[in-house]
């Protein structure tokens, strides 16, 4: 224990081992649907099922393990949805790229974050986004994270002529995903530090008496590792082997690093100011390791066979369980290994067991909306579509654009637009540039 307090700082923290055992557990539980859900991904870019399960439990046990020993921070990674869906359906099914070829492009996606941040210019983007922005960042991915949690509890679905709708509320999802909120919502009034993880357990032990959980684990072996792990083709990523995909593997490559980047952004802010963790001026501590760690990590996933690793807004679920230190993350990390060694279990853990934790976990996360000035047009404009651009386009990057594009338009409608804010203004430029080449596709 003394060797863990020296390591982790747990009581300056406020926070003990048995805090940060349960908060990492917290995460773990929220975000083990992966294990399930990026191999049937994978699988239809013609990854092996069992390779790409392994290949997703390593990256995400290196990436949380790393990012506790190296950078001490609470944030846990795995491979991202939304990147995973990318590499299937637009870079290997839409482009007709070899898999092998698709996973040495996200590796060299994670080399070139790794060489932007030991150039500091990571950290620069972190320092150029006002303060403004970072809260309506922090809120919308609470919008965001939130949604999900109301779409895997079947209460808000979705509909062809509103988009979006009021499910059913009589069916036995929507029924076990209330009685969460009210068991994990009264502990947190009740200041239970536990109250998100014994939320979980209580809404999945119901939904196992009452027969409601399909829990059917498929054949799994560690051994399957072998079959995505060093299969990425980094020659034809370079297209050093010739043909016509030059200029779209740089794209393919440019994309994995850009919304990589944006989304491990507002991860990083929206985590960090949910744990009290970030300092007076706005920084986050140790920065620099966590940007290293979450670039090793992709890269890493990469060689064992699978899409890009990035921090896992979930992390917020075990930071609203009291975790504050690297302490949590490595508990995920070795939960992560733990399952390389068993079937996959995801499946007893239902999603109406989860989608309370992300509703409510989302709901405290609006509390940075009350440091933006909401009077003041040149501050609320951007910080609004910010705020709502990450959750109605499903895209953490796509609102970080839609509100940096606004404050630098404004800044020059303004004419206060100065030297200071060269980066904000080439980011815009960017994000336009990828609008439109978005657009154009």
């Amino acid at each position: 224990m003394d060797l863990l307090e020296r390591l982790f700082r747990l009581s300056e923290n406020g926070t003990s081992v048995r805090t940060e055992l349960l908060a990492g557990l917290t995460t773990f539980l929220t975000m083990a649907y992966i294990i399930l859900v990026n191999p049937t991904i994978l699988a239809d870019a013609g990854i092996p099922m069992a390779g790409a399960a392994a290949a997703t439990c390593l990256g995400a046990a290196f990436g949380s393990i790393l990012m506790g020993l190296f950078a001490r921070s609470p944030i846990a990674l795995a491979p991202g949805m939304g990147l995973n869906a990318y590499f299937t359906y637009t870079v290997v099914r839409g482009m007709g790229l070899p898999w092998e070829t698709a996973l040495g492009c996200v590796f060299l996606s994670g080399l070139a974050m790794l060489l932007l941040t030991v150039a500091g210019l990571r950290q620069l983007i972190l320092a150029a986004i006002p303060q403004s922005l970072y809260a309506a960042i922090a809120a919308g991915i609470g919008l965001f994270i939130a949604f999900i949690g109301l779409h895997g509890a079947g209460i808000v679905v979705a509909n062809p002529a509103t988009a979006v709708a009021l499910g059913d509320l009589a069916s036995p999802n929507a029924g076990l995903a209330a009685f969460g909120l009210a068991v994990t919502a009264g502990l947190m009034v009740w200041r239970v530090r536990a109250a998100i993880i014994i939320g979980i357990l209580a809404t999945t032990a119901l939904a196992w008496a009452l027969g409601l959980v399909d829990f059917k684990p498929g054949p799994y072996s560690v051994e399957a590792l072998g079959s995505t792990a060093f299969s990425l083709d980094i020659p034809a990523a370079l297209g050093l082997g010739g043909g016509t995909l030059g200029i779209a593997l740089i794209e393919i490559v440019f994309i994995f690093l850009f919304v990589d980047l944006f989304d491990n952004l507002g991860t990083l802010v929206a985590v960090n100011r949910r744990a009290g963790l970030m300092r007076p001026d706005g920084t986050i501590p140790r920065l620099r390791r966590v940007l290293l760690t979450d670039s090793a990590a992709t890269m890493v996933g990469a060689v064992a066979g699978t899409s890009p690793v990035v921090n896992y807004i979930e992390s917020a679920a075990g930071v609203s369980a009291g975790g504050r230190t690297g302490l949590t993350s490595i508990t995920v990390g070795v939960l992560f290994l733990l399952a390389l060694f068993a079937a996959p279990f995801a499946q007893a853990i239902p999603a109406a067991a989860t989608a309370p934790a992300l509703i409510l976990v989302g709901a405290m996360m609006m509390a940075p909306l009350a440091e933006a000035d909401w009077n003041d047009p040149a501050v609320a404009i951007p910080a609004f579509l910010t705020l709502i651009g990450i959750p109605l386009t499903f895209s953490i990057s796509n609102g970080i654009a839609f509100g940096v594009i606004a404050y630098t338009v404004l800044k020059l409608v303004q004419g206060r637009a100065g030297r200071k804010d060269w980066l904000m203004f080439v980011l815009a430029a960017l994000f336009l540039a990828r609008f439109i080449w978005l657009g154009a596709g």
